[in-house]
């Protein structure tokens, strides 16, 4: 079962995060990094998902400091809310809760991260500038572009819906890999935006499995 802890931010700030231990014989630990949405029943079904799979799994709550145990829905209201609690974050700040985490876990071996979203940019950022991490996985972040040059610290994969209209997959793969032409970007066909979530208007379970067994795969062999 997973529970809620504690931890201590950089800046002292204490915020809470799900976390569950590993149900098989401990492979590592997961960062499992919110959408826009909070810490929904989706982030923990991923956090339940990486604990079946042997990791010790946590999802910080990035927005404690403006709205603790923020969770909104998948409705414009509920988009406008997660907007914007994820631009009054400054990334520096989630990047150090991300870091928080990275201490809480690796006392007890290797940590990898995984993000989706707004996760799935925090990802990529962390991927370049958190020291520590084995290994990353960047699902649909529409910061990744615009920091492309960022030298990823670890070996870091991305994941990409071709029909997400907000962010232009073919854009991503070829300003990343102007820069770093050896990190890999998985271009889903018939896969928009939030293709892992498994809300009914957002998945896409051919998709979703495979960017699954391509993350594990990574994780694994970090």
């Amino acid at each position: 079962m997973g529970e809620t802890i504690t931890l201590k931010g950089a800046d002292g700030f204490e915020f809470s995060a799900y976390h569950e231990q590993p149900f098989t014989p401990r492979k590592g630990g997961v960062i499992v990094i919110q959408e826009i949405f909070g810490i929904d029943r989706h982030v923990r079904a991923d956090v339940e998902r990486w604990a079946k799979a042997g990791y010790e799994a946590i999802a910080p709550a990035l927005y404690d400091r403006r709205e603790r145990d923020f969770v909104s829905a998948h409705d414009p209201d509920g988009i406008a809310a997660g907007v914007a609690h994820a631009r009054a974050t400054p990334l520096d700040q989630a990047l150090g809760d991300i870091a928080a985490c990275r201490d809480f876990l690796s006392a007890r071996g290797k940590v990898c991260v995984v993000g989706y979203c707004y996760g799935g940019s925090l990802t990529w950022l962390a991927a370049g500038k958190v020291e520590g991490l084995a290994a990353a996985s960047s699902y649909y972040g529409s910061l990744v572009a615009a920091n492309a040059a960022l030298k990823p610290l670890c070996p870091t994969i991305i994941h990409l819906g071709h029909t997400d209209p907000g962010i232009k997959a073919d854009e991503v793969e070829k300003a990343v890999h102007e820069h770093h032409p050896e990190v890999p970007v998985y271009i889903y066909e018939g896969a928009g935006h939030g293709f892992n979530n498994e809300s009914p208007e957002r998945y896409a379970e051919e998709a979703a499995d495979l960017a699954r067994a391509r993350t594990r795969e990574l994780f694994e062999s970090a």
